[in-house]
Formats: C-alpha cells, structure tokens, sequence
C-alpha cells in the first residue's frame, strides 16, 4: 500500500462505490421489471422463479429467476432461501407498485436512463459551454419527468402546497383564473382543476409535445371544459388577469428567470398571488452535500443547466439554488412580500404577492 494511504478509510470508501455501482447496475433491472409487470405480481403473495414468470404472463422463468435474485441482492425484494420464494414487503410495494404512493420512484429509474442516454450530448457542452434544448437530451425526457415529480406532486399539491397559500384556496373554491406555468404533461394542471372545479385553469409550456400529452390527458379525464394547454415560452405569456401563477419545479430550468419573474408580476390579478415549487436546497454549496442534494445536483449537470444554457441568457441557477438567491430575484420583479409558504422532503413552497 503506498505511502499516505489510510487503509481503513480506503476500504470504506471501496464498499461505498460498491453500493453506488450496484444501484447504478441495478437501473436496467428494475425498468425491466416494472415494464414486464415483475414487482405488481410478487405483491400478491410470495412466490417461485417459475411461479413469478407464470403470474407475469408466461416469462422465461431462468431469466426471471435471475432477475428476482438480482432484486433481491439489492434489498428490493426479499428471498426466503428454504422455500426459494420471493417476495414484496408493503414498504417495498409503496416505492415499486402503488402508483399513487409519495414514494413512488419508477419515474426516477427512468429519469436516471433519460440522464444516460443524454451523456454525449451533455459532454459535448462541457466543452464548447452551449446547452441542450429541452425535448434533445433524450428520447422522452419529458415524458419520465413527468413521472418522476407525479407522486409527490398527488400527494403534496392539493393537501400541503396550496393551502399553505395565503387566502388562495378560499379563492379557487369560489372561481379563480389560474396559469400553470411550465406545466410539462399537465399532471399539476390537472390535480388543481380536479380539486377545484369551480375555477379555471390554463397550462402553458414552451415545449410542444408535453402540451400535447397534456392535452391527450385533459381528454381522458374530461376536464377539457375547464381545462386548456398552450403552448407558449414563459415570457411570451400573452394572457393576464390571473388570480394565481403556479411554476411547479421549473423555475431554475428557464434561461432568464428574472425576466419570467417580470412577466409573471404583470399576468396577475390585483391582489393576485405566485407559487413557486422549487427543489428544497440550502443558500451554500455545504448544506446541500447529502443523499437529496446529491440527486439534484447530478440531475442539475445532466439536465436544469443544460436546459437553461440553451435558452436566452442562459442564467443557469441549478436545481439547487436555494431560497435566498429565488427570494431575490422575485423580489427584484417587483413582488412585495416573499416567503417560504412550506416544505417537505424534497421541495420548498414560495409564494410572492
């Protein structure tokens, strides 16, 4: 061993990159079996390789033997070793199967592949400092970004975020004209129309395929009568008069963040009222070095400042820019009052009047 080497503090950090590979490894796997439907079976009731593959529709149960002991290696399943059957915990279940749970994390196996598949192209900016416009970096970014923030936007918008807002519930009971700016596929448009029907909502995002998923959703759940998608950059915003502007983890991606914080100040109302959703992150690079900072700065190099560097003025403030610096850029616009309305694991509420 050479010289200035702690071997103790080597071996650590060894087992540390053996836990990273093995969850970085484990990706494809898991894709695959959401995708085949592998978890949602084994949460019936234990089961065999051979009895798994027949409960998932006649698989090749040597290549879901395999699968299921990989799983099971990882701690995503459990392995009864005397009966060789597998298993699903109801813990394990919330975070595989129940679509609905807050910890529902198929969308961000997916996101994690979308990340993958965007590695050239991203390299490619560390070189020459362009970005990569949103919709280019991989084949459905859009499309597993949308799933990754459903869960905690079901479990969060309707029962914490908007009622944490000063008076602003009480109004979207009455009949409020909402902007639901950067609404991607429309699942947060589509959770407020749902809960408050008395009032009426518009999504607007500058991408044209996620407006038209989120017009295809708005059909299927036939809300298309007060419920609409646009397609429109933030600043080009023509609309106003609107009693609410929700952005819902989007800010930190736009290229000129201060000049949406602008427009958005003249689309409202009198009296009118800004939530923004923001990744939950501290005001210095040292308070976000933990398990949730790491995902989003990983995500932030792969996807916010390349998506923000590829739009006019390219400011670039990252998935982790924390509430000082957002506060400050709300309040230059012109908004008068700015404050954390609530938090939670994974997301900070501002709101600005």
């Amino acid at each position: 061993m050479s010289d200035g080497i702690d071997e103790a503090k080597l071996h650590a950090f060894i087992g540390k990159m053996l836990g990273d590979l093995g969850g970085a490894m484990s990706v494809p796997t898991v894709r695959i079996g959401i995708r085949l439907g592998l978890f949602e079976a084994l949460a019936g009731s234990p089961a065999t390789a051979q009895e798994l593959a027949e409960r998932a529709g006649g698989l090749h149960p040597r290549y879901v033997r395999e699968w299921a002991l990989a799983q099971a290696a990882g701690g995503y399943v459990d392995y009864d070793p005397a009966s060789e059957r597998f298993s699903l915990s109801s813990e394990q279940a919330m975070v595989f199967v129940a679509k609905d749970s807050p910890v529902y994390l198929a969308g961000a196996f997916e996101l994690v592949a979308a990340m993958i598949e965007a590695e050239p192209r991203v390299e490619q900016c560390f070189r020459d400092g362009r970005g990569v416009r949103w919709g280019d970096h991989a084949g459905c970014l859009f499309c597993a970004t949308g799933a990754f923030f459903r869960p905690g936007y079901v479990n969060n918008i309707v029962q914490n975020w908007i009622p944490a807002l000063d008076g602003v519930e009480a109004r979207l009971q009455a009949g409020a004209k909402v902007a639901d700016v950067g609404c991607g596929v429309g699942f947060s448009t589509l959770l407020m129309a749902e809960a408050w029907p008395q009032s009426r909502f518009v999504g607007f995002d500058f991408h044209e395929p996620s407006i038209a998923e989120a017009r295809r959703h708005a059909r299927s759940h036939g809300m298309e009568d007060r419920v609409r998608f646009e397609v429109a950059p933030a600043k080009e915003i023509a609309e106003s008069g609107f009693d609410l502007v929700t952005m819902y983890d989007c800010l930190h991606d736009m290229g000129d963040p201060r000049g949406c914080a602008q427009h958005v100040r003249g689309m409202l109302a009198p009296g009118g009222h800004w939530m923004v959703v923001e990744p939950i992150a501290g005001d210095s690079p040292e308070q976000n070095l933990n398990p949730v900072g790491r995902l989003y700065y990983n995500a932030s190099t792969m996807i916010c400042v390349p998506t923000s560097l590829d739009q006019e003025v390219g400011e670039g403030l990252g998935a982790q820019a924390g509430e000082a610096r957002i506060a400050a850029l709300m309040r230059e616009a012109g908004f008068g009052s700015v404050r954390r309305a609530t938090e939670g694991p994974f997301n900070m509420v501002l709101e600005a009047v």
